[in-house]
């Protein structure tokens, strides 16, 4: 199903993912910016946006139980570092030990990343007189969503690296899109984040992403074929 990975010649090692890091970073960095000093035009439409689709989930409860289930379980945190953890194992058992390592490293590095700039920001969550969820820490930035698009972001490189069929490419990439932007969009809806903490954590994400990446061209196995 999968072939070997290979490298392309004809290109520097890294230098697409290098380039997205550097595309990635600097709305990252200004939009880390914008929260940690309070600009009252993001806070403005934050609140205007977060007050709208509360009313929503409120007068929607169906509609607000069944993104409760998806947040808390389909899309949780833990729930894509387990998907995760398979795929570690099974690049473990094909002989792909670097690659192994490598991705659970970046998610690890992540995790890390994605606390202390929660405990550095030290965000308040919306505040509602009548939630509809609740969560804990510091809102910026939306745990959830970094840790979807790290997540999705590594295993569909994994995929790709692997040769995977373009049915099945196409699949997990739309499944992937859904999970990201599903995820995103339960955590505004239920009052949890706001719209900025949930961007933030898209930018942040597909900055680790592409920054493993790109490190990864580097490594010890940059020239050495995984068994497959």
């Amino acid at each position: 199903m999968y072939s070997a990975p290979t490298d392309t010649p004809t290109r520097p090692p890294g230098s697409r993912a290098a380039l997205a890091a550097a595309a990635f970073g600097v709305p990252s960095l200004v939009l880390l910016l914008l929260v940690a000093l309070e600009w009252r035009p993001l806070l403005s439409l934050d609140g205007d946006i977060s007050r709208t689709t509360h009313r929503w989930a409120v007068d929607e409860s169906g509609v607000t139980r069944v993104f409760r289930v998806l947040t808390d379980w389909v899309w949780d945190p833990w729930t894509m570092r387990a998907l995760c953890a398979v795929v570690v194992i099974w690049l473990a058992l094909r002989g792909a030990r670097w690659l192994a390592l490598w991705l659970t490293g970046t998610c690890v590095v992540g995790s890390a990343l994605q606390q202390g700039l929660k405990a550095a920001v030290d965000r308040p969550r919306p505040v509602w007189p009548d939630p509809v969820d609740s969560a804990h820490y510091a809102a910026f930035p939306s745990g959830h969503a970094m840790t979807a698009v790290i997540v999705c972001g590594l295993l569909l490189w994994v995929l790709r690296r692997y040769g995977a069929r373009p049915a099945v490419w196409r699949a997990c990439l739309a499944l992937a899109a859904l999970s990201v932007v599903g995820v995103g969009a339960t955590r505004i809806w239920l009052g949890v984040h706001w719209p900025s903490d949930v961007v933030g954590g898209f930018l942040l994400g597909a900055l680790m992403v592409a920054l493993a990446v790109a490190t990864y061209a580097y490594g010890p196995a940059r020239r050495t074929p995984e068994a497959t």
